[in-house]
């Protein structure tokens, strides 16, 4: 066989290989945003695989309030990294949303997961202040392998009292799954959690869902450290 033509296929093989790659990172952001692991950031196992999702755009805007909240975990600089099974799927696209606030200030519950995770008007729900929830119905039990939540992220905040469950309980009666719960005084009277408050950002939080088995998810908020209000942009729910 040619030598120069053998090479060239190499070369094209290669090159075709890498397309794939960054295909898969539906990141229109850098490719350091993207949330495709690499062999530094996660450890391969067989029958798993990188979680991927689009990375929203940063868009900062006001004026930045303090942020005081024990605990709080760094603001993160890349997209979090998270392996889950093969076959893991986004489940929760256009699927219904119900909530505590039947009337938010600002926007629809369906903007929860109608697939736009960007900042700015027309992008979030506001619900009233206090304590209040979202549920989002999968239609059907699933294995859950991860919830990423985007609550608000053209300004720094934190959100209190961040509570995320599953259950195959419309009415979370029964059967009830804690998959994260930074609320440390059990204000929401959901139990009292350990998970760390952390600050919203445009990579939103990657929350392990660990294989639980469930058909509705319910995350709770009472209102944050810029004001008293509840907000979310997306929740994308994965499994399979």
């Amino acid at each position: 066989m040619n030598t120069h033509n053998t090479m060239k296929k190499i070369a094209l093989f290669a090159l075709s290989s890498i397309t794939v790659i960054f295909a898969g990172c539906g990141d229109k952001a850098s490719p350091s945003d993207s949330t495709v692991a690499s062999p530094d950031s996660a450890v391969s196992i067989a029958g798993s695989m990188p979680l991927t999702t689009e990375i929203p755009p940063e868009l900062i805007e006001g004026t930045p309030q303090p942020i005081k909240v024990p605990n709080l975990e760094p603001v993160p600089t890349s997209a979090p990294v998270l392996m889950v099974p093969e076959g893991t799927q986004l489940l929760s696209t256009d699927k219904s949303v119900t909530g505590s606030d039947d009337f938010p200030i600002i926007g629809e519950l369906s903007y929860i997961t109608d697939g736009d995770k960007e900042a700015g008007e027309g992008y979030f729900v506001e619900l009233m202040d206090g304590l209040q929830w979202v549920q989002i119905d999968l239609e059907e039990p699933a294995d859950l392998s991860a919830i990423w939540v985007w609550h608000y992220h053209s300004q720094a905040r934190a959100y209190h009292d961040v509570v995320v469950q599953v259950s195959n309980d419309p009415t979370f009666e029964s059967g009830v799954t804690v998959l994260f719960n930074n609320d440390y005084d059990n204000s929401a009277k959901q139990g009292k959690g350990s998970s760390k408050p952390y600050v919203d950002s445009r990579y939103g939080k990657l929350i392990d869902a660990k294989g639980a088995n469930a058909q509705y998810v319910r995350l709770y908020s009472n209102g944050n450290t810029a004001n008293d209000m509840n907000h979310y942009i997306e929740v994308e729910v994965y499994g399979k």
